[in-house]
Formats: structure tokens, C-alpha cells, sequence
């Protein structure tokens, strides 16, 4: 049995679940960072699945998931420093709390 596209295609349909079902469940930042960091690694075996797949070459798939792959890293650091200040303001990542910084 050889491993096809379909198999790609439910692999990366699961981690895009199980990224939404945590990003939805999860109260505090740094688990709504891991959810959305599943989210773009299930785009990511998109890309390089289809580019695999894809019938005369090239690398277009690769360059887009390493350009979701910047992305994601500029998201962290972003997003890292937006859980500090949330912490350091009100001493916790509880984004349900997170209005309390708007004054």
C-alpha cells in the first residue's frame, strides 16, 4: 500500500480539528497559541502535499509553507509579548480577563 494524497489530506483535516477543538476550549493564551500553531502546520501539509502531488513540479508548496512558517514564527513573538504585558498587568494569561486592559 502506498502512501497518497488522500492520506495527507485526513492527516492534516485531524491536526486542523484537534488545533480548532483547542483553540475553542482553551481559556488561557498560551493554549489558544499552541491551537492556532496546529491550525497553520495542518495548512502547512497542505501545501507541501499538494506540491507533491501536483503533476509537472516545482516548488511552489514548499515556498508557501515556508512562508507560513515565518509567519508563525512572527506570530509567536508578537503573541509572546502580548501574554507578558497581559501578566504583568493583571497577573494572569486568562484572555476572558484580557478587558480589563482597555482603561
Amino acid at each position: 500500500m502506498s502512501i497518497g494524497l488522500l492520506h495527507y489530506l485526513i492527516l492534516s483535516a485531524g491536526v486542523l480539528c484537534c488545533g480548532l477543538f483547542v483553540m475553542m476550549t482553551k481559556r488561557n493564551a498560551i493554549g489558544i497559541l499552541i491551537g492556532i500553531e496546529l491550525v497553520l502546520n495542518s495548512v502547512n501539509i497542505n501545501f507541501i502535499a499538494f506540491d507533491r502531488y501536483r503533476a509537472g513540479g516545482g516548488m511552489d508548496g514548499q515556498i508557501a509553507a515556508l512562508f507560513v512558517i515565518v509567519l508563525a514564527a512572527a506570530e509567536a513573538a508578537v503573541a509572546v509579548a502580548i501574554c507578558m504585558n497581559l501578566y504583568k498587568n493583571i497577573n494572569t494569561i486568562d484572555v476572558d480577563r484580557g478587558d480589563a486592559l482597555h482603561g
